[in-house]
């Protein structure tokens, strides 16, 4: 029976150490429960309305699968060869191009204002929401509570949450509006709260940044996040190419970094010109000489040294403050050229 009993407690102790900090515990829901409390009294101390406040978390709760699926973010388990089929199969590829097709006029309208190329625009529109249809129902104080309560990443989203507070404060939009994913993006371009404040656009003048419904407001608000962040209509995105066998992978950024500045240290430390990629022996893929055009570029190698490679322009790096992952701006990529080659009649 002892022996039993400590089996038992052996398989016990095993299950507990795989079991995540967020276990369904009596005291884990205590202390977020408490968590709650202090956010509440925070927000108060800042300055929100306690009207707001008790508006804003009235049925908050731990939302466990918001959780789950910040630790399962597809680089945690894929690799592009299995993630580009799935998100952009073909009958996407046709969707997205009579889409552009349907809303030609307005975006191109869009696209010439604020110096963007409205492929990039339904890009961005069909891989964020498919074209508006799929836009998240959790609530967003609900899920950036939690993943500010679980501490991954919690200052970034507690810095979320009061801008959601903002956007309701303002006025801009109603509480029972704020749904979205699992991250707290919301409406058809998918904005955080934080990018909702920064670049959302009321394009057809009604008085409301309405990026639920409004095709204007949405196409104007995502051209108006890539301008703002330094787009440049005169550059791709960038494109995938060849590498000889006994090719220095030390020339490319390096596929781990330290957040944002860093790999941007790393861009800039390791872009030269296309005739240098030429010279040290890179090529298209169908081996062809890279293009003969005065432009810089960086190597990126979103699976390692054995998976694809890409050279990226500068647009790249907007598109990775957009989303800093090389899967999701490598899509975004791949599909605009799928929309826009050969061109939409």
């Amino acid at each position: 029976m002892i022996k039993n009993f400590a089996k038992r407690i052996g398989l016990a102790a095993i299950l507990g150490a795989a079991l995540p900090a967020w276990a369904d515990t009596a005291t884990d829901k205590e202390k977020f429960e408490q968590f709650v409390v202090e956010l509440k009294q925070e927000a108060i101390s800042k300055g929100y309305d306690k009207s707001l406040i008790d508006e804003a978390f009235k049925g908050v709760e731990f939302k466990e699968k918001v959780v789950k699926a910040d630790r399962n973010q597809p680089e945690f388990i894929e690799t592009l060869e299995t993630y580009l089929p799935k998100r952009v199969p073909e009958w996407k590829v046709k969707q997205a191009r009579e889409k552009f097709a349907e809303h030609r006029v307005l975006l191109e309208k869009i696209g010439q204002e604020y110096g963007v190329q409205p492929r990039f625009i339904v890009a961005l529109w069909g891989l964020e929401s498919n074209f508006g249809r799929i836009q998240g129902n959790l609530p967003v104080i609900s899920s950036l509570v939690t993943l500010s309560y679980d501490g991954r990443r919690g200052a970034f989203f507690k810095r979320q949450l009061w801008d959601a507070l903002d956007i309701v404060k303002n006025g801009e939009a109603r509480l029972d509006q704020l749904k979205g994913s699992w991250a707290g993006a919301m409406g058809q371009a998918q904005f955080i709260p934080s990018s909702f404040k920064a670049y959302a656009v009321d394009y057809d003048g009604d008085g409301i940044k309405d990026i639920w419904q409004n095709q204007a407001d949405v196409f104007a608000s995502a051209a108006n996040y890539l301008k703002r962040e330094g787009w440049n209509d005169n550059l791709t995105w960038g494109r995938q190419v060849k590498v000889p066998e006994d090719f220095d992978f030390s020339l490319a950024i390096p596929s781990k970094t330290k957040g944002r500045s860093d790999w941007t240290k790393k861009w800039k430390a390791t872009e030269v010109s296309l005739a240098e990629w030429q010279r040290r022996g890179v090529r298209r893929m169908d081996g062809s000489d890279l293009p003969n055009v005065d432009i810089k570029a960086a190597m990126l190698l979103p699976d390692g040294e054995k998976g694809r490679v890409y050279l990226a322009y500068d647009n790249y790096k907007v598109l990775m403050h957009w989303n800093r992952s090389y899967y999701f701006v490598t899509t975004v990529g791949y599909l605009a050229d799928r929309i826009g080659y050969p061109a939409v009649k």
